[in-house]
């Protein structure tokens, strides 16, 4: 039975301490442990109060996620909440550390809370699919009002302590909340009530019959939580909680709304997510006790748009960062935004002035490579040229210490080809950031031919401390994210040429829940790039780039320069529709021998989804992600794709394997497109009933793609 908790008598008052590591979920040998010590304290005439804290860092960190959707053993949550909430002596909660979820949930049926001014507190269960179940969504409201109520759940983040007592959510801030705790309980001992949140409206009349609060909050939902199930449910509950005036039916509403949550497609997907972000922090033959090196102080090579967001992680993660760069132009353009970003977030009060002061003070550059001489990782951030990169990794190699680690910020590289030119190939591996990389949550981290497991541990380690989601990649062409990018970007401009219009497309994937359609991010990206490295290297337009290419002809680059797919006024990141292109369009098609038609959302929808998944299950034979859920991860957090479908790799485990083939044979038999082809591996589970999960082993693996084959119009 996990965790338990510890009784001990302290001046009268009986402390329960909550020992269940790493964070005190609730878990069963914890519930019954509260329960029992309530029982305890409440039958010894001698104990005048109870004090309910957490052994670590954490108070109560949420319920034990392992246990959703099985039968609970002994003590229920209500019945633990029950006794604490009716206890005739006064219980405080005294939040030593994270109070999240199920944690705060039990602060609020507490008499008093008091916290450590390094708390937080929340309720992040939508981030799982879920609401509060254990009285939240009623308690909640009735301290700190219905709208700032909604706010937090549907968010989900974490409050601040000092935050949390401006709020109402704690009554006080102690360094030591125990001996704090107690004091408190010792001067109203004689008190005859003591306060039950349940019985506080004074923050809710005004409320009853007004609508507004809550139409506000649905559009607010609808912007920041798109296509998810449970931010209008939270709603549901709160209005419950404002309008009924026995606080027991606002509980029950709140259950059966809960329910509902828990038995919504949503919940398995967002859940799968959760513990798949765990799962890939970890590389399957890396031995978990593998040394990693400390990382006191870095650099960063080149000062442009990626170097300069690099460099804001590390000095955000509070790791001292130095940009080096060959041009004291663009150094100085780059240091001034960087400084113009913090400044924002000061704006904008997501900064103090101090921290901001802080963190730049953190950031220091020049143009000499010797400055960077006793930095322990260099991250290469220039532009995607794979001579001017082994150009750098050589002086990289002659300046820096033997044990520094040298990582190349690439989309797409061949990661060994840059090792193979340093005396350290052990050393060297591959950190795809994304843009901008001081906001953007993925980094693929690229495993070389060569790369040691104390490089790779220390990088996922880093990655950790960067606020990222890694994930690991095998060297190849594309990595995971962009590769997968190939099957989806090919069938959306295939799907142009076939009739759609731009709108149409990114119209119907935006239903579907992707967060920008591909043309708006082509703009976005800029149309320009492939049509260059065609230019330069003289490669023949393959077929799905022969419109985007017609337009880069006629300087339409995108958002760069305000026309692209779409029409764009200065200063706004608006797409508007670009009804001249279509003359350009239909030749294009004809040119091609390409009859044009009308498209269903439906087919836009299958197609783009099916480019995704096939190449994903490529990528997953052939070894170069180690686990599906990887690949779900990458997709979420660098390219928009819904969290609340779990994933491009959930996202076909839950439509069946079966279907997905049977959808791929009818197109690849319509359209005779690779793209269609469905690999052997995904038709063997397919047959077997199976689903999308680890990596074949070593010697069932499909052939890695090599670089040497691949050139710039194959990705």
């Amino acid at each position: 039975m996990k965790g338990t908790v510890h009784y001990e008598l302290k001046d009268n008052v009986a402390v329960l301490t909550v020992d269940n590591p790493p964070v005190n979920p609730l878990s069963e040998g914890v519930r019954n442990g509260l329960y029992e010590g309530m029982e305890k304290a409440l039958t010894d005439d001698s104990v005048i109060g109870v004090v309910i804290t957490g052994n670590g860092r954490a108070f109560i960190a949420g319920a034990d996620i392992s246990e959703f959707g099985g039968k609970p053993e002994g003590h229920s949550l209500n019945d633990v909440f029950n006794k604490i909430e009716t206890s005739v002596k006064p219980v405080v909660a005294a939040m030593n550390g994270l109070a999240l979820g199920g944690g705060l949930e039990t602060a609020l049926v507490c008499n008093y809370r008091i916290a450590s001014p390094s708390a937080f507190v929340g309720l992040p269960e939508v981030n799982l699919g879920l609401l509060p179940g254990a009285g939240g969504t009623q308690r909640l409201p009735r301290l700190v009002g219905p709208a700032e109520a909604m706010k937090m759940m549907i968010i989900g983040s974490h409050i601040p302590a000092n935050k949390a007592l401006k709020l109402g959510v704690v009554d006080d801030l102690s360094d030591d909340v125990v001996k704090s705790s107690i004091e408190f309980i010792q001067s109203v001992k004689n008190d005859q009530n003591h306060p039950q949140i349940r019985n506080i409206d004074k923050n809710i009349i005004e409320f009853r019959g007004n609508d507004d609060v809550f139409n506000e909050m649905k559009q607010f939902a609808a912007k920041i939580r798109k296509g998810q199930f449970a931010p209008g449910q939270i709603i549901k509950c709160v209005e419950s909680a404002v309008n009924e005036t026995d606080f027991d039916n606002g509980l029950k509403k709140e259950g059966e709304l809960f329910l509902e949550c828990l038995m919504h497609p949503q919940r398995e997907a967002m859940i799968h997510i959760f513990f798949g972000e765990r799962a890939a922090a970890k590389i399957d033959d890396v031995p978990r006790e593998t040394h990693k090196q400390e990382i006191k102080k870095a650099a960063v090579i080149g000062s442009g748009t990626m170097g300069g967001g690099i460099a804001m992680c590390f000095a955000n993660a509070g790791i001292p960062v130095h940009i080096l760069d060959q041009d004291e132009d663009n150094l100085k353009r780059g240091i001034g935004v960087i400084n113009k970003n913090y400044e924002m977030m000061v704006e904008r009060g997501r900064l103090k002035p101090e921290a901001k002061e802080f963190v730049t003070g953190l950031i220091t550059s020049s143009l000499n490579y010797d400055d960077i001489h006793d930095v322990d990782i260099v991250v290469e951030a220039v532009y995607e040229n794979i001579d001017l990169k082994k150009k750098i990794f050589e002086q990289l190699d002659e300046v820096t210490k033997p044990e520094t680690i040298l990582a190349t910020n690439t989309s797409g590289l061949d990661v060994d080809g840059i090792a193979s030119v340093t005396k350290r190939p052990e050393k060297v591996v591959g950190t795809h950031f994304f843009s901008p990389a001081n906001i953007m949550r993925l980094l693929e981290v690229v495993r070389g031919n060569e790369s040691s497991n104390e490089t790779l541990a220390t990088i996922m380690d880093l990655g950790k401390k960067l606020k990222k989601a890694s994930v690991v990649s095998l060297n190849a062409p594309g990595f995971i994210g962009n590769r997968m990018l190939f099957g989806y970007s090919n069938q959306a401009n295939m799907l142009l040429l076939e009739g759609a219009l731009p709108h149409e497309i990114d119209g119907a994937l935006e239903a579907f829940g992707m967060n920008m359609g591909p043309f708006r991010m082509f703009d976005l990206v800029g149309l320009d790039l492939g049509w260059r490295a065609r230019k330069l290297g003289k490669l023949e337009t393959p077929l799905q780039a022969k419109i985007s290419d017609a337009l880069c002809d006629q300087d339409r680059f995108g958002q760069k320069n305000g026309k692209g797919f779409y029409n764009y006024v200065e200063g706004s990141r608006a797409p508007h529709p670009a009804p001249e292109n279509e003359e350009l369009y239909i030749k294009v098609s004809e040119e091609n021998n390409i009859e044009r038609r009308q498209i269903s959302e439906d087919e836009i929808v299958e197609r783009c989804m099916l480019g995704l998944v096939n190449e994903g299950t490529r990528i997953l034979s052939e070894g170069v992600a180690q686990r599906a859920a990887d690949i779900d991860i990458v997709y979420i957090n660098g390219y928009g794709f819904p969290i609340w479908r779990g994933g491009p790799m959930h996202y076909a485990n839950s439509m069946g394997l079966d279907k997905i083939v049977d959808r791929l044979d009818y197109y690849f038999e319509k359209t005779q497109s690779d793209v269609f082809r469905a690999s052997e591996f995904l038709r063997n589970l397919a047959n077997n009933g199976q689903k999308l999960g680890n990596a074949p082993e070593l010697g069932d693996r499909e052939p890695k793609k090599s670089f040497n084959v691949v050139n710039a119009g194959d990705l």
